[in-house]
């Protein structure tokens, strides 16, 4: 059962679709990919580009993972973009 309220998963949500190019925007996506990771809603291949991508704010994680044919599922999530 989900615990957390759903103001904390639209605040990640948030943060996890931050635009490229605002100052520490990488490192913002990543901590909210973890988020959405530890509760199952990610994969760890997809995790994976929001870390490497962390420190470069210009790059988009949704371009990269298209890129690399990898996380269908997410990107699916971010084009509908929703929550759930």
């Amino acid at each position: 059962m989900d615990t957390e309220p759903e103001s904390e998963a639209a605040a990640q949500w948030q943060l996890v679709t931050l635009p490229c190019g605002i100052e520490w925007s990488g490192r913002a996506r990543y901590a909210a990919a973890m988020y959405f990771y530890w509760r199952g809603e990610m994969d760890a291949q997809t995790l994976e580009i929001y870390r490497y991508l962390a420190r470069l704010d210009a790059e988009d994680p949704a371009d990269v993972l298209r890129r690399y044919k990898i996380g269908a599922d997410w990107l699916d999530r971010l084009k509908r973009g929703s929550l759930g």
